[in-house]
């Protein structure tokens, strides 16, 4: 059983980030909230979200299992605006999640779960901490798009550096200590990831939110932040490029 009540623009948000990855996932409900683990078709990233109870205006549940089709999801969200709540319930016996935003019901079929994995999260302990704030993330994204399909994402103890090379042109944006939330880097670690799934991703991120980057030579980055006022959070691993001599 699962019944809740969200703010339109609070579930836009957290479908945004998932489905910068996957179309079809499956959410694990108890009375605290819900989380969710997935991996993207080609195994190159993986994101894990939480997302508690107080992230909801009201929140029911025992424990279960519901797979979703996230584009459905997104034809309800363009029914609903700004500041809309829609509520959210489980069928169980018909197998269907039901949404309502003011006075229209949309009935979905649930997707099976059962070809579904946990894709089990590496434990990754990663050299370089870097708190920077989205919009930075996504100018330097901008500057990089035009020039290659890859970015490098550099750290040492004085900054943090995003940057690309194509074959006449480059592009970096350099942040000084300063201007960075934190940063930890007891040396100078860089890697080289692909530019659509992290484009994809921080440009999903709300440009005010504090993203934390771990980061090492030649590891995934993981990019950790919270979103819906604090009452979820979302752990993004990107799987870097390794380059040959």
């Amino acid at each position: 059983m699962f019944k809740a009540e969200i703010k339109s623009e609070t579930l836009k948000g957290l479908v945004n980030i998932i489905s910068t990855l996957i179309d079809e996932v499956k959410f694990t409900i108890d009375s605290e909230g819900m989380s969710l683990k997935a991996v993207d078709p080609a195994h190159v990233a993986m994101i894990e979200m939480e997302i508690g109870a107080k992230a909801f205006e009201s929140f029911v549940a025992n424990e279960t299992e519901i797979g979703v089709d996230l584009d459905k999801i997104k034809t309800v969200l363009k029914l609903a605006s700004a500041g809309d709540i829609i509520t959210m319930e489980q069928d169980e016996d018909r197998g269907r999640l039901i949404f309502k935003v003011g006075n229209i019901t949309r009935r979905m079929n649930l997707v099976d779960t059962s070809g579904m994995s946990d894709p089990k999260v590496p434990q990754l302990t990663l050299s370089a901490n870097i708190g920077v704030v989205a919009s930075e993330l996504q100018k330097g994204i901008r500057a990089a798009e035009s020039i290659s399909d890859h970015i490098a994402l550099t750290a040492d103890s004085e900054s943090f550096e995003l940057s690309c090379e194509g074959d006449t042109d480059s592009a970096s944006l350099k942040i000084d200590s300063d201007n960075l939330e934190h940063l930890e880097a007891s040396s100078k670690v860089c890697s080289l990831f692909p530019l659509d799934y992290f484009s994809n991703l921080v440009k999903a991120v709300p440009s005010e939110t504090v993203v934390n980057v771990e980061l090492d030579n030649d590891y995934p980055v993981k990019l950790v932040f919270s979103l819906a006022d604090g009452n979820g959070s979302v752990r993004y691993l990107l799987a870097p490029r390794i380059e040959s001599d």
